[in-house]
């Protein structure tokens, strides 16, 4: 049986992202087992990368951090934001924690 189109974890990222406007896969993930039930990183990265074929998200830009990592001198960071296709519906949980943490912009 297939993956239904519509996923709630994927419209949790959608209002995460829709008060951040934009945020990279581990940031948002921190934010997201904060807020919304328990969900794993892997899941997270999949539903970005899923949500980018729906147009519900969208790659904004690549970054290159320098630094000691255990697998070499450099790390990419793909910064997400909404897409075309995105619907927010707004959660208040999310910006009043966005707004307690300091985070929202």
């Amino acid at each position: 049986m297939a993956r239904p189109p519509k996923s709630q974890i994927r419209q949790n990222i959608v209002e995460i992202l829709h008060f951040l406007r934009a945020g990279h896969g581990y940031g948002i993930f921190k934010i997201y087992r904060e807020i919304y039930p328990k969900a794993t990183m892997r899941s997270i990265y999949y539903h970005l990368k899923k949500g980018i074929d729906t147009g519900e998200f969208r790659v904004e830009r690549i970054e290159k951090a320098k630094g000691e990592y255990s697998w070499g001198g450099e790390a990419e960071k793909t910064i997400y934001a909404l897409g075309e296709n995105a619907q927010p519906k707004a959660d208040q949980r999310v910006r009043e924690f966005l707004e307690k943490t300091g985070r929202l912009s």
